[in-house]
């Protein structure tokens, strides 16, 4: 019986390992979005296409750094449809960039 009691207290140990690395990247990118906020109003110059690659830089270098080989964390699949939808969305900016450059027009309804 102490053997598994010491596995549940062992289990909810690894458990807040896991919501504290949860957590401090929800507050790593906050405070990565508030940065690029504050220059770019700082600067007077808000681009949406640079923020958008900003964000998405950050998004996947705090992914990288809590991305493990051997475990995989629920949570982890959540953070895969974030980028592949900010993936999505750069493509969208940059596909209407390179447009832009081209010259031709584009009629959006």
């Amino acid at each position: 019986m102490q053997c598994h009691e010491f596995r549940s207290e062992e289990s909810v140990f690894s458990a807040g390992i896991l919501m504290r690395k949860q957590q401090n990247a929800i507050i790593a990118f906050t405070v990565w979005l508030t940065i690029i906020s504050v220059f770019m109003l700082r600067a007077h110059k808000v681009d949406y296409n640079i923020f958008f690659a900003l964000c998405l830089i950050g998004t996947l270098v705090i992914f990288q750094l809590m991305h493990s080989n051997y475990v995989r964390p629920g949570y982890l699949k959540n953070i895969k449809y974030f980028i592949a939808a900010e993936i999505v969305i750069f493509g969208i900016f940059v596909a209407l960039n390179v447009i832009d450059i081209i010259g031709w027009q584009i009629v959006i309804l």
